[in-house]
């Protein structure tokens, strides 16, 4: 696949691997190519305008500089459709259930996030530790102050990457240092709207935290600033824990279900995207497959905090599938990588007697969630005309990974062994838009 309308900067060599579709509908046969010995080739402007097998590597090309990775995997970086900024100290923070989490650990932790100076300092290892893993772009929350986001969009747009993010709202059953009111939520949220959303690889979500911690009022101003908006994303947390569950039904007694308030105030559609979604009802993941939802799975933190077990089944049914991404929740979630995501997200299947191939898992942490997204015209794969983000990954980073490809037969089992046993041991490289932002 070709694109030689713009000029060529440098090639990169290796093992490519290439989704083409969901290998849950379109079987694993239709889903994915892959190119032993290819090749990428990308542009001054940072995006592929070539891919395929190196021995048909156009002739004006041959003479370019080249990465040669040799038989390591190049395949379209991760997306990261649900993670939290101001929480990458806390990963492995005890806490009895969700609601004890947040109470002596985030909450004070976020707080600190209404000075620019800890902010921007703790923005440029964020997006490190995210290179470092080979993620390039992500759905970001931040924390309830302004000069937050503006510090993750200043750091993300200097290192040209996709990142979408937003300021969260919330008035309620929080410290003070945390809290907002519906009036500065949705005068602040407009204004980062306004400076940020749209420019250069950056996209604005909307962000309430969840039901539990936003007022009637809150959500009203939510729902309005999403339908003012309606190029912006909008993002919060849906049906993680029994306790959370229980909490929303009694402070919106009028409410079928927790999707129910979410959908009172016009919060379901297309762009919208709901974390965990654990114990959803049959009526609730129907109005989501309706609006077009997305529900975002994050296996890491669902096991770390004893939330439930997703199930992906229950949510893809025929009759009313509702749109699935995979994520890490740090610091919910245990683990930046989305390798070790992806382990967590097979196991889950297994216990919940589903099955989920290394295809369908590589598929949701690139094109899936790019799709889901509506970044797909962007990112997810090494389609030309896509910017470069990409992750060099090792098969044989570890001693143990290298004995277990000695067995390995196929592309799959190559997947399939880094997702349970690799990490970010086994990113070799990292590129965003075209430029190498990690190397291992």
């Amino acid at each position: 696949m070709t694109n030689t309308d713009q000029q060529a900067d440098k090639i990169l060599r290796g093992a490519t691997v290439n989704f083409k579709a969901n290998p849950r509908v379109a079987g694993q046969e239709n889903s994915v190519s892959y190119e032993a010995k290819g090749a990428v080739v990308i542009s001054t402007s940072g995006n592929i305008i070539w891919q395929g097998a190196f021995a048909n590597l156009p002739i004006e090309f041959k003479d370019l500089p080249c990465d040669d990775y040799d038989d390591k995997l190049i395949l379209p970086g991760f997306i990261d459709p649900h993670i939290h900024f101001p929480q990458n100290r806390i990963l492995a923070a005890p806490g009895k259930d969700l609601l004890d989490w947040l109470n002596r650990f985030t909450f004070p932790e976020e707080a600190r996030y209404c000075s620019e100076e800890y902010a921007a300092k703790a923005a440029e290892f964020f997006i490190d530790r995210l290179f470092a893993n080979g993620t390039t772009s992500s759905l970001a929350f931040c924390s309830v102050h302004k000069t937050c986001a503006d510090t993750l969009f200043a750091a993300a747009e200097k290192r040209g990457m996709a990142m979408i993010t937003g300021k969260t709202m919330m008035d309620r059953l929080a410290p003070d240092n945390v809290l907002d009111t519906p009036e500065t939520a949705g005068r602040d949220s407009q204004e980062l709207i306004n400076k940020w959303n749209g420019k250069g690889r950056l996209k604005y979500a909307i962000t309430p935290r969840f039901a539990v911690t936003s007022t009637d009022a809150q959500l009203q101003v939510t729902g309005d600033l999403y339908k003012d908006n309606p190029d912006c994303l909008m993002q919060t947390h849906l049906s993680e824990s029994a306790g959370e569950i229980a909490t929303v039904q009694k402070q919106f007694p009028w409410s079928k279900d927790y999707t129910d308030v979410y959908d009172h105030f016009n919060l379901l559609g297309e762009n919208s995207f709901f974390a965990h979604g654990i114990h959803l009802s049959d009526r609730e993941c129907t109005r989501l497959s309706e609006s077009g939802s997305t529900v975002v799975h994050c296996p890491t933190s669902n096991n770390f905090l004893g939330s439930g077990l997703f199930d992906i089944d229950h949510l893809g049914k025929s009759e009313r599938p509702v749109g699935v991404g995979v994520a890490t929740d740090v610091g919910g979630g245990t683990s930046y990588s989305m390798l070790q995501t992806l382990g967590e997200a097979y196991k889950v299947a297994m216990l919940k007697g589903r099955k989920i191939t290394a295809y369908d898992a590589f598929y949701l942490a690139t094109l899936g969630n790019a799709k889901q997204l509506k970044l797909d015209g962007e990112i997810g794969s090494l389609d030309a005309g896509k910017f470069a983000d990409i992750v060099v990954l090792d098969p044989k980073s570890t001693p143990v990974l290298a004995s277990r490809q000695e067995v390995s037969e196929n592309l799959e089992d190559v997947l399939f062994s880094l997702m349970i046993l690799g990490d970010d041991r086994a990113v070799s490289a990292t590129y965003v838009a075209g430029e190498r932002v990690y190397q291992g």
